[in-house]
């Protein structure tokens, strides 16, 4: 199993958004940037992943689990984008911020700590485990 990062806006899909969607899932659709794209082609079904608020909150506040491998984006006729779905698994205890990654000398080659730009980028198993640890369990 591998892990994942992936960020959105609150106003355009939250955390509670995705809640909404239940076992059923939803295209993490709209990537228009070619390395996210590449992190979602490796993806099989059972990663996890946390879902990051981006922009306002910057926070890591749940766990979500790829329930379809990549597929077309259906938000395009463009070829060259393609996304996977993922289904919410549960909220993290407490929100684990921005400038908490960025002061954890643990997560300081964390790709969240260095590239917060990345829509969706890999985690490792250690940094996983330090991200759970910052939440309270």
């Amino acid at each position: 199993m591998a892990f994942w990062l992936f960020k959105s806006e609150p106003s355009t899909w939250s955390w509670e958004d995705q809640l909404a969607k239940g076992d059923v899932g939803e295209e993490w659709d709209g990537i228009r940037n070619y390395q996210a794209r590449n992190h979602m082609r490796t993806m099989k079904i059972g990663d996890k992943g946390f879902f990051y608020h981006s922009q306002k909150d910057k926070e890591i506040v749940g766990i979500v689990e790829v329930c379809a491998e990549v597929h077309p984006d259906s938000t395009t006729d463009d070829e060259r984008w393609e996304c996977v779905d993922i289904k919410a698994v549960a909220p993290l205890n407490a929100p684990v911020t921005l400038a908490q990654v960025k002061a954890e000398p643990r997560l300081a080659d964390m790709v969240l700590a260095n590239n917060t730009r990345l829509s969706v980028q890999p985690v490792t198993p250690a940094e996983w485990d330090i991200i759970l640890e910052l939440s309270g369990g």
